[in-house]
């Protein structure tokens, strides 16, 4: 179902890696709809000098946080109630006091049920899967 990469700067130790990846898992599950048991998050750390601002190097932390989802299963409000949830989550672990640099991101990438999946299955291979035991009985009980 989701994945979720979050690339941050400066770098957090595992423990901090860890805790990111139960918040930002819950948020999904809480706010999107998503089933925990396959989500996936990756914490990217990035150094100083990796990550750039306008040309500069942030003097706060920074971070990208991009989750895909299939395309349609989320509506707008609950996409926009995810971002917000995650910044604020964000902004919590990695810059309680002088918050976030401004130019952090969070992206709710749509990917088609046919682009994507896990288990070696597409999400619309799921989706068939899980309609074709219902047509079966349908077209038995018509005839």
């Amino acid at each position: 179902m989701p994945t979720l990469t979050l690339k941050i700067t400066p770098p957090v130790d595992a423990t901090r890696a860890r805790a990111l990846a139960t918040a930002l898992t819950s948020l999904s599950t809480t706010l999107l709809g998503k089933r925990r048991e396959v989500t996936a998050v990756v914490v990217e750390p990035l150094p100083a000098g990796q990550w750039f601002v306008d040309g500069r190097i942030p003097s706060r932390p920074t971070a990208l946080l991009a989750i895909d989802v299939t395309a349609g299963t989320n509506s707008a409000d609950e996409k926009a109630r995810f971002v917000a949830a995650a910044y604020a989550e964000l902004q919590r672990q990695l810059a309680p006091e002088a918050g976030l640099e401004p130019a952090s991101y969070v992206q709710v990438h749509e990917l088609a049920a046919t682009d994507w999946g896990y288990g070696g299955l597409t999400q619309a291979e799921r989706a068939a899967q899980r309609q074709a035991p219902a047509t079966a009985i349908t077209a038995t009980a018509v005839a």
